[in-house]
């Protein structure tokens, strides 16, 4: 297709979806979840049309938006990621997600829940791509209203590939503990489509991470500890996990690899978290801990300073007795990589004292069905990590 004839399709496209307007998010529940106050069907949250392209659908292009958290400030940036998405090559449904508001989240907690629900219950068709819409608060007043059970068959019948990370994760969570169902940490519509300009680093590693049937990654940064393992990797945002601990959404995996990471918190505050997954015994059925980016650079303990996130390492290793490594690229930072969760992975160490993480046995994208390429830079530009370069948005 040529470029002149591609935006007139694309113009067409998006006028024809702004006068059709947009569906109403309509939630179904199974009888076995518990169904939310009524109080909340009642309750109008704010709706703003987008703007946004439609295209037909197959089996390997769908893309539903999930909101579980919350609310996307800026509705120019939504249409942003959308339409990138839409010119990647997916058919973007859901839409609407990206313009709900309900006090801090994105609609009421019906309409979040029946973001996930609708597919559950068959109300809707399963897509090939869940991606949530951003991070924030709120995936966790969600859990009990989703039929996990039910979600995780249907993913698994349709390869379901579901990318998030930050409060997303409680979701993610959720799903490997009552839907035996793997996930991805992984760029989210809002908090990295919708950017002006992604990451050519991060929407690289998106690419290699959703379409390569195995994935390895190498983490130069010397260790103290020298490892060789393998189990199930799993985890996420570690102020979620502690707050998931004891409840029946918290993954029971024995021999497993904890992932963690996190964003704005002292180190005493992780090591309380740490401790609270240790006490109720989590750490000790590990196998390793991988710490992700935690954005320490210009965080002191106001008490003590040398009081740092190294000292908080060693001590989560000397009490769980379980080696600890640092330095997995991935976390509330600009340049971040795609990789599974909840799936098998082997952790070697290198000759340079770094490590690597090889994945395997998990869903991927038909790469030849999408224009994935769409989402790189020019060409002559290079790609490369921007190392430990933030950014607030989740």
């Amino acid at each position: 297709m040529t470029e002149p004839t591609s935006r007139r399709r694309f113009l067409k496209t998006c006028t024809a979806a702004a006068g059709a307007g947009l569906l109403q998010a309509c939630g179904t529940s199974a009888t076995s979840i518990p169904p939310l106050p009524s109080s909340h069907s009642v309750v109008k949250a704010r709706t703003v049309p987008l703007q946004t392209p439609r295209r037909q659908s197959s089996d390997g292009n769908l893309l539903r938006v999930v909101a579980s958290s919350g609310f996307a400030e800026d509705t120019n940036r939504v249409n942003t990621a959308l339409t990138r998405l839409y010119n990647a090559g997916f058919t973007v449904t859901n839409q609407q997600a990206g313009s709900r508001r309900f006090q801090r989240f994105a609609g009421t907690d019906a309409q979040r829940a029946a973001d996930f629900q609708e597919v559950a219950s068959g109300r809707v068709a399963t897509p090939k791509v869940l991606m949530g819409l951003r991070g924030g608060y709120g995936a966790a007043r969600i859990l009990p209203h989703i039929d996990f059970a039910s979600l995780g068959a249907r993913m698994r019948e349709h390869g379901t590939l579901f990318f998030g990370f930050s409060d997303v994760c409680a979701v993610q969570l959720a799903l490997l503990a009552k839907g035996n169902m793997m996930s991805f940490a992984g760029p989210m519509a809002y908090s990295d489509f919708g950017k002006p300009a992604p990451g050519a680093f991060t929407m690289d590693a998106f690419i290699k991470g959703a379409t390569q049937r195995n994935l390895t990654v190498d983490v130069p940064y010397i260790q103290r500890a020298d490892v060789e393992t393998e189990g199930t990797l799993w985890g996420g945002n570690l102020s979620v996990l502690a707050s998931l601990a004891g409840t029946p959404y918290m993954p029971d995996i024995d021999g497993g690899i904890l992932f963690l990471e996190d964003v704005g918190e002292q180190p005493y505050r992780i090591e309380r978290m740490l401790n609270t997954l240790y006490l109720s015994g989590i750490l000790k059925k590990q196998r390793a801990i991988v710490f992700g980016n935690f954005r320490m650079e210009k965080i002191r303990d106001v008490y003590d300073p040398s009081y740092d996130f190294s000292a908080v390492a060693n001590h989560v290793s000397r009490t769980a007795k379980i080696p600890v490594l640092t330095g997995f690229p991935f976390g509330h930072i600009a340049d971040k990589i795609t990789f599974p969760l909840g799936v098998h992975a082997r952790i070697r160490m290198n000759g340079n004292g770094g490590y690597s993480v090889a994945f395997e046995g998990y869903p991927t994208l038909d790469a030849s069905a999408l224009t994935l390429d769409t989402l790189l830079p020019p060409p002559d530009l290079p790609i490369f990590p921007e190392s430990g370069v933030a950014d607030i948005s989740e």
